[in-house]
């Protein structure tokens, strides 16, 4: 399959998961996953991040209409969507050079599992931090963050394990 066919499905296919599946469940009455931010770690690296950083702040922005959450998301998305290459040169090495060649799916699991984990706690605390807003409630802020991290790292890496070929 294309690979630009390949990310608009994923695109869409992630917004309408969230949207009407992940946004519904509640485990323990307070944790939800938040798998939509997986295509922010699969979308393949490019030197020119303008279009990549507008896919991320419309994949928010999705997602913030169908959980009618006033822009938190997209804020979220478009900050890990910012951070992101700094990030994969931090965990693996890789430079403006090396984009073309990146495969996340190729790389070390634990160097994978710190990029994702990294990333996703970013994304959780800034969400948590603006649906709180306030210092009061930081213990909450700080729970929902380490819990909904743990839960959208497992699905994230059972997707994977069940979605992809193997090699």
């Amino acid at each position: 399959m294309n690979k630009t066919v390949y990310f608009i499905f994923l695109f869409i296919g992630l917004v309408l998961l969230q949207g009407f599946i992940f946004n519904n469940i509640l485990f323990l009455d307070f944790i939800n996953p938040y798998l939509y931010i997986a295509f922010i770690f699969l979308y393949p690296l490019r030197k020119e991040r303008f279009l990549f950083l507008i896919l991320s702040f419309l994949l928010g922005l999705s997602i913030d209409f169908f959980s009618d959450s006033g822009g938190i998301h997209a804020f979220a998305t478009l900050t890990i969507g910012y951070f992101r290459l700094f990030f994969v040169k931090v965990f693996f090495k890789k430079y403006a050079t090396d984009y073309g060649f990146f495969n996340l799916h190729k790389e070390s699991f634990g160097k994978v599992f710190n990029y994702v984990v990294t990333l996703t706690i970013i994304h959780h605390f800034i969400l948590f931090s603006f649906a709180n807003f306030s210092f009061q409630n930081i213990g909450h802020v700080f729970l929902n963050t380490i819990c909904a991290t743990v839960f959208t790292v497992i699905l994230y890496f059972l997707a994977i394990f069940i979605f992809t070929k193997k090699q």
